[in-house]
C-alpha cells in the first residue's frame, strides 16, 4: 500500500452534504430500494394472483428471491470492477438503466403468453438484481471521496436514511396501485433520475487515479492475493449479514412468523418490511451522527447490532403478540440495522481508490447473495425445528459472524482515503 497524494479534499463545511453528488446519490438510492424491495411487498399478491397456492407463494416466491438476489450477487462483482475501471459515473448510469428496463418488464408479467410466467418473472427479477446491485456502493463511493473526512460518515448517513424511505413509498404505491402498476412507476423514477445525473462531476480523486496508466485498477481478486486484504474483505461482508436476517427472514416470512407466535391477526409481510425500513431510515440517519459522536466506525455498529441482537430476540421468544406489537418489533429490528450504510462506508474506507468501488460496491452485494443460503438454511430446518427455531438457528450464525467481524475488524473513523492499493 502506498500513500501517494492524490486531489486535495475541499475545506470542511456542512454546505457539502446539500452537494449535488450527495442530493442525486441519496434519490438514487431512494429508487434503488423501492425496487429492492418491491417484490418483497408483492410477492404474495403477484403470486397468487399468478394462481398458486400458499404453499407455492411461499416455495416459489423465496426461489424467485434468490433469483433476485444472485442478480445482486453478479451485479455487484459487475459494476463494482466497472466502478474502478471505468469510472464511479458510469455505474450510476448503467445499472439504473438496466433496473428500470427490468422493473417495467415486471409490470406485465401477468400477461406473458410466450413462456411460463413465473420462469419470466423470475428471469426479470434477476437482471433486476444485476442493475439494482450498482446503485448503492457507487453512490456511497462516490460521496466518500468528494466530501471531507469530517462529514464522510454523516454524508454517507444522509444517502442511506434519505434512501430507504424508498421501501415506505413501495408500500404505499402499492396499496394505491395494483402489483403490475408499482412495477413500472417503479421502471419510470427510475428513468426521470437519469436527467438529474447529468450534472453530477465525477470524484477527484479517480480522475487522478484514471490518469496513471501503471496503477491496476477494478481488480476484484486482488481482493483474494493478499492476506490482509482477503481477511478485511471477508469481514466487511460478515458484518452485514444480520441486517439481511433481518429483512429477508424475519421481516419478509413474518407472516409464518406470526403465525407460528399464535399472532391472531394475519401478518402483511409488505406491511413489516415497510416499518423495518422506517426503522432501518432513522437507523442511518443517526449511525452517523453516533460515529462521530463516538469516534469510532467500530463502536457504532457494534452498538447497533446489539440492539438488533436484542430485539431478534424479543421477536422469536416473548411469546404470543398482537399484529401491532410485532409491526413495531419491526420498527425496532429496522433501527438497529440501521448501520447498513456505516457498513457500506467501512467496506469504502478499508481500500484504496483503485479498488474502493469494487469494494463498495461487491461487499453489500455479496451480502445480499447470502440470502439464498439463509433462505435455504431457514426452509430446511423448518420442517424438524419449527418456524421459530429454524429462524433462530439462521440469525445465531449470521451474529456471530457480524460481532466477530466489526470487533476484529481496523478502525477507519478519520482515515484518509488519499493513498492506492498495491
Amino acid at each position: 500500500m502506498s500513500t501517494s497524494t492524490l486531489t486535495p479534499k475541499p475545506k470542511s463545511s456542512t454546505q457539502a452534504l446539500f452537494s449535488l453528488p450527495v442530493i442525486v446519490a441519496a434519490l438514487g438510492y431512494f429508487v434503488d430500494i423501492y425496487d429492492l424491495l418491491l417484490f418483497g411487498i408483492v410477492r404474495i399478491p403477484s403470486l397468487k394472483e399468478l394462481g398458486l397456492n400458499e404453499e407455492q407463494v411461499s416455495r416459489v416466491g423465496a426461489m424467485i428471491l434468490n433469483w433476485q438476489m444472485g442478480g445482486l450477487l453478479l451485479g455487484g462483482i459487475l459494476w463494482g470492477v466497472l466502478g474502478d475501471k471505468r469510472g464511479r459515473l458510469s455505474v450510476l448510469f448503467g445499472s439504473i438503466i438496466t433496473y428500470s428496463i427490468a422493473n417495467i418488464a415486471c409490470g406485465f408479467v401477468d400477461q406473458i403468453t410466450f413462456m411460463d410466467p413465473i420462469t419470466y418473472y423470475a428471469a426479470m427479477r434477476f437482471i433486476a438484481g444485476i442493475g439494482l446491485a450498482g446503485e448503492l456502493g457507487a453512490g456511497i463511493t462516490l460521496v466518500s471521496e468528494v466530501l471531507p473526512k469530517e462529514l464522510r460518515a454523516i454524508g454517507t448517513s444522509l444517502v442511506a436514511g434519505i434512501g430507504l424511505l424508498g421501501a415506505v413509498v413501495a408500500y404505499f404505491t402499492v396499496e394505491l396501485f395494483s402489483w403490475q402498476w408499482s412495477f413500472i412507476i417503479g421502471g419510470v423514477m427510475g428513468f426521470g433520475l437519469l436527467l438529474l445525473r447529468i450534472g453530477v462531476f465525477e470524484s477527484g480523486m479517480y480522475k487522478d487515479v484514471a490518469g496513471q496508466k501503471h496503477v491496476q485498477k477494478g481488480n476484484f481478486f486482488a481482493f483474494f492475493t493478499n492476506r490482509t486484504r482477503f481477511s478485511k474483505y471477508m469481514k466487511c461482508i460478515g458484518i452485514g449479514l444480520p441486517t439481511w436476517f433481518v429483512i429477508a427472514i424475519l421481516a419478509t416470512f413474518s407472516n409464518e412468523f406470526g403465525k407460528a407466535l399464535g399472532v391472531a391477526e394475519p401478518i402483511r409481510p409488505g406491511l413489516a418490511i415497510m416499518w423495518c425500513y422506517v426503522g432501518l431510515a432513522i437507523g442511518d440517519l443517526a449511525s452517523g451522527f453516533i460515529s462521530q459522536a463516538m469516534k469510532s466506525r467500530k463502536k457504532a455498529v457494534s452498538l447497533l447490532m446489539l440492539i438488533t441482537l436484542v430485539f431478534s430476540l424479543i421477536y422469536l421468544y416473548t411469546g404470543e403478540k398482537s399484529a401491532t406489537t410485532l409491526y413495531m418489533l419491526c420498527v425496532g429490528l429496522g433501527v438497529g440495522i440501521g448501520y447498513w450504510a456505516m457498513f457500506v462506508t467501512i467496506g469504502a474506507e478499508q481500500f484504496g481508490t483503485n479498488l474502493r468501488a469494487t469494494a463498495a460496491t461487491t461487499v453489500p452485494n455479496m451480502v445480499r447473495g447470502t440470502v439464498i443460503f439463509m433462505n435455504f438454511l431457514y426452509i430446511s430446518l423448518k420442517p424438524s425445528l419449527d418456524v421459530i427455531n429454524a429462524g433462530a438457528v439462521v440469525g445465531l450464525i449470521s451474529f456471530a459472524i457480524g460481532f466477530y467481524s466489526i470487533l476484529t475488524i481496523p478502525e477507519t473513523h478519520g482515515k484518509d482515503l488519499n493513498y492506492l492499493e498495491e
